[in-house]
């Protein structure tokens, strides 16, 4: 009898604390295999596993390539790799980064959604904008199982809240009980595994490091007017999924929630632009004036010129920023 016995557990910020919690309370001998990926910089030191391997009793370490799955412990995903189940091994991907990340978490879900079908549990915690959201859908879609951590438990709420918008999950804990939750769930017997998504296998080998191409991303999604933040390439709009996500050509894949805050982010930075360029508009133009007036008449069409190149930069920033104002306006707002 099959058991969900493939435990994948993502988080971002604020996850580390759920994630001390759940290690402490897990037993040595239990009957499942657990496999974490949080958003970690690509230099970064890969402490998360002795960290966690020092709260509780079960085994924890971090993954390596092509290293069988066994039950009883706990793999966790290295710093620029997309962690990956594929035919009862650990596969560490190249592919592209999701949602700027890699580690990715839709990318561990999604291989094992693909791989388990009803035996997989995914389990979002704590972190920023929607990350996992994709992967949970493809895990309640293989027939598998949703645990998010409950939104007001969590640190961030946002990876949890978008969960709770994408799939209707099979349970919504605080940390301190998650454990015993995956205690339970992992001898429980595991649900009918459904067909997958058509294009799911697809997605775990670009993560794994397939090239992608025109043609098979065509095949499951649209070309879009938005650009690639990654490469600055065009995005296509995913097909027939949750939550609204977009791929690039090359692979990258990109929520419309994380689009939007690179999108917040540009805008800040043309203010910012503007700002400065508007004060060496100010700066200049004295500095010409003070020329004048002291007799340096070369000098002073030289800040001149200056001023009038430095204006005209302005002036194209705070159109680009008006027009901005006017496509996010809501059309009620057009209309009054």
């Amino acid at each position: 009898m099959a058991h969900r016995d493939i435990i994948a557990i993502g988080g971002s910020a604020g996850s580390g604390a759920a994630l001390r919690k759940v290690m402490a309370s897990l037993p040595p001998d239990l009957p499942a295999s657990l496999f974490i990926a949080t958003h970690v910089p690509s230099q970064s030191s890969g402490y998360l596993a002795d960290m966690l391997d020092r709260c509780g009793p079960l085994p924890v370490g971090e993954a390596l390539d092509g290293q069988p799955i066994e039950k009883s412990r706990a793999y966790v995903a290295v710093p620029d790799r997309h962690l990956l189940l594929v035919d009862g091994i650990i596969r560490l991907g190249d592919g592209p980064r999701e949602n700027m990340s890699r580690p990715a978490i839709d990318p561990l879900f999604r291989s094992a959604a693909l791989a388990y079908g009803g035996r997989a549990v995914g389990v979002l915690l704590s972190g920023l904008l929607n990350d996992g959201a994709s992967g949970l859908f493809a895990i309640k879609a293989c027939g598998g199982t949703a645990i998010v951590q409950h939104p007001l438990d969590a640190e961030a709420s946002q990876m949890p809240l978008a969960a709770l918008e994408t799939v209707s999950p099979d349970a919504v804990t605080a940390a301190e009980d998650l454990a015993e939750l995956l205690v339970r769930t992992a001898t429980s017997k595991a649900g009918k595994t459904l067909p997958p998504p058509e294009h799911l296998a697809l997605e775990v080998e670009i993560a794994a490091g397939a090239r992608l191409g025109s043609h098979a991303l065509h095949a499951f999604a649209d070309p879009s007017v938005l650009t690639c933040p990654n490469c600055q390439g065009v995005l296509s709009e995913v097909r027939s999924e949750q939550p609204l996500r977009f791929r690039c050509q090359t692979g990258h894949a990109v929520t419309a929630e994380v689009l939007a805050a690179r999108t917040e982010e540009v805008d800040e930075a043309v203010r910012i632009a503007l700002r400065v360029m508007e004060e060496r508009v100010s700066l200049v133009t004295r500095m010409a004036e003070d020329a004048r007036t002291t007799g340096r008449d070369a000098v002073a069409e030289l800040y001149e010129a200056r001023a009038r190149e430095y204006g005209h930069y302005a002036t194209v920033l705070r159109e680009a920023a008006v027009e901005t104002l006017h496509m996010r306006r809501p059309a009620r707002d057009q209309d009054g």
